[in-house]
């Protein structure tokens, strides 16, 4: 038992990420970390999340549970800041622990991303679908019942095949390399923001105060809707919006200049995506009264089609249309650099670790496309919006923590850091609660998944990953 737990401890040597990941090429700016990162945060959540939390867990105070999602957010971002710097790695969350805590922790930390980016995928493809069939109806155009959501035969739906087919395109041109992905991203993102200040601006003229009242919701017992249990609740859901910071992060290893660049990309993302998110969910609840958003995938357009803006209503499910591929970029490049590190690692298939001629994780990337296509068209879009978050939130206390045994290290075998973050030693164990008490928040079906998968993660690492990884075959030479 003994030799185990040192087996489970064994730590990475940095230099063997460094020669590994030398063949991804650093080509990412500030600008561009800034792109990856506003695309997720401002993605397929801003269009669709305030809504639903609003009529599910806060009425018109979803401002509020941004707010507080922004500061739990912010605290792991100070830490992804530092991490990054020093360990600039793909992989972000799941190579860092291996370095700082061993090959176990990092596994774990690892893995519970893992579930983040493969419900993240399938959440930000069904909240596409959900645009593209809402604007197509108002086109007088309507798939079968049964091709437009998740299996659900009590009401007629059996796969949403938009969401299948979006995650396949976005699959199809990352894999043609990061250079011209990065370019499309930004112009994309550019794009975005700009309709959503005119949706803002649209929207603030059909604002009611009567619907702001009242502003915190009495609690009703045994729900989760109202009250500050309410705000926690809708906290906890909203974190989806701010998985962008792992996203950035997995990109480190080609990134130019990251002791620099990612605490940059990190801090602007985290800035600009928050003040957007308190902007629209204001506007958004002032419109109509909170209960009305209720199940309802689309808010922003529908809120603007029901106050008579029918163009601007049309254009922004246009700009979602193709704002949340953005997102959907994002989150499948960071993904596809995470089964990437796994299999640099031996921890899964060696095959999974191979960098073809375009400097792409290509097998990766396509395990993970045809995964998500399966889970994005499968379940419902409102299921998946309650699980996402507890992935981020394990990776956000792994990172957080991490702090403490990355900051003995800087300027000894590891580099000094070039952005720390601030009020050492009290902070990071701040933001480790923050990130926890979040999580306790979650319903009851993100938990039980996280604990069936974690399952299935201990079954993997010790069938297969313990015997077939790199630190284990270092260490019999």
């Amino acid at each position: 038992m003994k030799k185990l737990l040192e087996r489970l401890l064994w730590k990475q040597d940095p230099n063997v990420y460094m020669a590994k990941d030398s063949k991804l090429t650093p080509s990412l700016r500030t600008i561009d970390l800034i792109g990856l990162g506003t695309g997720m945060v401002v993605g397929t959540a801003i269009f669709t999340l305030p809504g639903i939390v609003a009529a599910e867990h806060t009425g018109p105070a979803v401002p509020l549970a941004f707010i507080v999602a922004a500061i739990g957010a912010g605290l792991s971002a100070l830490a992804y800041a530092e991490t990054s710097s020093v360990l600039p790695f793909a992989g972000s969350a799941f190579s860092w622990i291996n370095v700082l805590f061993g090959e176990f922790f990092g596994w774990i930390a690892g893995w519970a991303l893992l579930a983040e980016y493969f419900i993240s995928v399938a959440f930000v493809a069904s909240g596409w679908s959900a645009y593209m069939q809402g604007f197509l109806g108002s086109l007088g155009i309507r798939l079968p019942k049964a091709l437009t959501g998740g299996f659900d035969p009590a009401h007629g739906s059996y796969v949403d095949i938009l969401a299948a087919l979006a995650i396949l395109v976005v699959g199809i041109l990352i894999s043609r390399g990061l250079h011209q992905v990065s370019r499309i991203e930004n112009t994309i993102v550019a794009i975005k923001l700009l309709v959503i200040l005119m949706f803002i601006v649209v929207g603030a003229t059909e604002i009611q105060a009567k619907n702001y009242v009242p502003f915190i919701p009495p609690h009703r017992p045994g729900t989760t809707f109202g009250g500050w249990q309410g705000i926690l609740a809708g906290t906890a859901q909203i974190f989806i919006a701010y998985v962008g910071f792992d996203a950035i992060a997995a990109n480190t290893a080609e990134t130019r200049n990251p002791q620099k660049t990612m605490p940059r990309g990190l801090i602007g993302t985290l800035v600009l995506g928050t003040g957007f998110f308190i902007a629209v969910s204001l506007v958004l609840v002032g419109m109509f009264k909170y209960s009305r958003y209720a199940n309802n995938a689309e808010p922003a357009a529908w809120a603007l089609r029901h106050s008579g803006h029918y163009l601007t209503a049309n254009l922004l499910s246009v700009v979602a249309i193709i704002g949340i591929f953005s997102a959907l970029i994002a989150i499948l490049l960071a993904s596809s650099r995470l089964i990437y590190a796994f299999g640099r690692d031996g921890l899964l298939p060696k095959t999974l670790g191979i960098i073809d001629d375009r400097h792409v994780p290509n097998h990766a990337l396509w395990l993970i496309t045809f995964l998500a296509m399966i889970l994005g068209s499968v379940f419902p879009f409102t299921f998946l919006a309650t699980l996402v978050s507890a992935g981020t939130l394990v990776a956000f206390i792994f990172v957080s923590l991490g702090i403490y045994a990355l900051r003995p290290r800087e300027g000894k075998d590891l580099p000094e850091a070039q952005f720390k973050m601030p009020w050492y030693p009290v902070l990071p164990a701040v933001s480790a609660i923050f990130s926890a008490v979040i999580f306790w928040g979650l319903n009851i079906d993100a938990k039980i998944l996280m604990v069936g998968w974690f399952a299935i993660g201990l079954i993997i690492y010790f069938a297969y990953g313990l015997r077939h990884s790199i630190i284990n075959q270092e260490h019999q030479k």
